[in-house]
């Protein structure tokens, strides 16, 4: 078998398919691979305080576009959180990709990803006297204390966190450190996928380019795992999605399929900065000295007035610590709550700019364009709950309002203007009978259309869980594994 992409479900496959000692799989990474110890790691990948910029795709673009370039994937440089979504979500996923999908079904998946990637509570030492009392105001708020790994209510609570001590524990070290021995498991780092070969509606070949060369891996199966921006990029570069796009882009169509790259959700949110008192930044600052300073260690998931019963669809994020974008002085730290709309309307898209795989990719994330208006309420909301929490007795005395304008009752382009993103894409291979026209795959991640190609990524969810999504994507890697080992049985 040949997995292209190592990113967080491409370290998951390589490591299942390749228990099996008479299977061959061979994992492909466009990123570096940096070894099997982690001390051999760049520090900025092994920091779990942090979110490292230095191992993406682009430099200097838009933030909904970041995304990782390195073995591993995003489990390298992003905020070490893992949360689980509703029964909601998982209603979702039934009705597009069958039983596997169910809450119940998904447990064990679950459960072995939270052993793989030795996800662990947070220490009591990590919280930040910011942390201690948000979670004081919320529960000051009629928010009650949830377990955030599993599915439940809405409520307030921790993550669980792949942190150990300060190392950033990722998926290269989860999953393919104990598989690196196999003689069956071949993993090809600073190696890009290019385009598929189809011939007679199968794929017979992948083209890769590696130091300036280009070659042709072949394989009896084929597994896209370039996440949820890269695998419709490959699926486009190689003919199979919107005919007509694809004949505009100079590419020969092989395989019409109009859901391909279609779909692409994704959670917004607006940070509402605080002006620390001078006491939070000496109490901070101490932290730090001590090497425990973590920006965010708990979170509120929120119900607005939209959202069915026993779901929730925000998430309240409160934070203090080095800003994430830009600096302050020594002893100067940043606070504020974000709120994030989990359960988003609208969708976006993923486009060829051109077949040239170094050009890069027309992403439109579509944020807040649904025509109802319903993600620009829910997020007002999501606001209104943010200076609540602000406002309480165990936050007020630690940060006070750094506008006039409370950001719940800016413009909509006020709105806009300070929109950013969780960085939890999916849906672009979306998954779906055959006869659905936007399905690309079925609850097995095999591409409608092309016999022996399947995805096993993000990109096949057709709704964002109500959650941060590397557990869930871990998970949902799991159920391919297992499925495509099935179907080689």
């Amino acid at each position: 078998m040949l997995v292209l992409g190592g990113g967080v479900a491409g370290c998951v496959l390589a490591a299942r398919l390749s228990e099996d000692p008479a299977r061959t799989v061979c994992l492909v990474e466009a990123g570096p691979d940096h070894g099997t110890d982690p001390d051999a790691w760049p520090r900025s990948l092994r920091d779990a305080h942090a979110l490292p910029r230095d191992h993406m795709w682009e430099r200097g673009v838009a933030v909904h576009r970041l995304r990782a370039r390195v073995l591993g994937g995003s489990s390298c440089v992003n905020g070490c959180w893992h949360t689980w979504g509703s029964d909601a979500d998982h209603e979702e996923w039934t009705r597009a990709g069958g039983p596997r999908w169910s809450a119940a079904a998904m447990a064990p998946y679950r459960e072995r990803a939270v052993a793989a990637m030795r996800l662990r509570p947070v220490p009591g030492r990590e919280f930040s006297v910011w942390a201690r009392a948000a979670l004081a105001g919320a529960r000051e708020l009629g928010y009650q204390d949830v377990d955030m790994g599993v599915p439940g209510a809405p409520g307030c609570g921790t993550p669980l966190l792949n942190a150990l001590d300060g190392l950033r524990w990722n998926a290269a070290f989860g999953y393919l450190g104990p598989a690196r021995s196999r003689a069956n498991l071949t993993v090809l780092g600073d190696t890009t996928a290019d385009r598929l070969v189809l011939d007679g509606g199968r794929v017979v070949g992948a083209e890769v380019v590696a130091d300036g060369r280009r070659e042709t891996l072949t394989a009896d199966t084929y597994v896209l795992a370039c996440g949820t921006f890269g695998s419709p990029g490959l699926l486009l570069r190689s003919g199979i999605g919107p005919a007509d796009e694809l004949r505009g882009a100079g590419v020969r169509a092989e395989v019409d399929l109009p859901g391909v790259g279609a779909n692409l959700s994704d959670q917004p949110g607006v940070f509402v900065p605080r002006a620390p008192a001078p006491d939070l930044d000496v109490a901070l600052a101490a932290q730090e000295e001590e090497g425990e300073l973590y920006v965010s260690r708990m979170l509120i998931r929120a119900a607005s007035t939209c959202c069915p019963a026993d779901g929730w669809d925000l998430h309240i994020l409160p934070s203090a610590g080095d800003p994430l974008f830009g600096s302050l002085p020594p002893g100067r730290y940043e606070a504020g709550i974000a709120a994030f709309l989990m359960k988003p309307a609208s969708r976006g898209r993923v486009r060829l700019r051109s077949a040239d795989p170094a050009e890069p990719l027309d992403i439109d994330p579509g944020f807040l364009g649904d025509p109802d208006g319903h993600d620009v309420a829910v997020l007002r909301e999501g606001l209104e709950i943010a200076e609540r929490l602000a406002a309480t007795s165990a936050l007020a005395p630690l940060a006070g309002a750094a506008s006039a304008v409370p950001p719940s009752e800016l413009t909509d382009a006020g709105l806009r203007a300070r929109l950013g993103t969780y960085w939890h894409p999916v849906g672009t291979c979306a998954m779906g009978p055959a006869a659905d026209p936007l399905a690309v795959t079925d609850g097995e991640g095999r591409v409608h259309g092309v016999a022996n190609l399947r995805v096993a990524d993000a990109s096949v969810l057709p709704s964002v869980p109500a959650a941060n999504t590397q557990l869930p994507v871990l998970a949902a890697a799991e159920l391919l594994a297992d499925a495509l080992k099935e179907a080689a049985s």
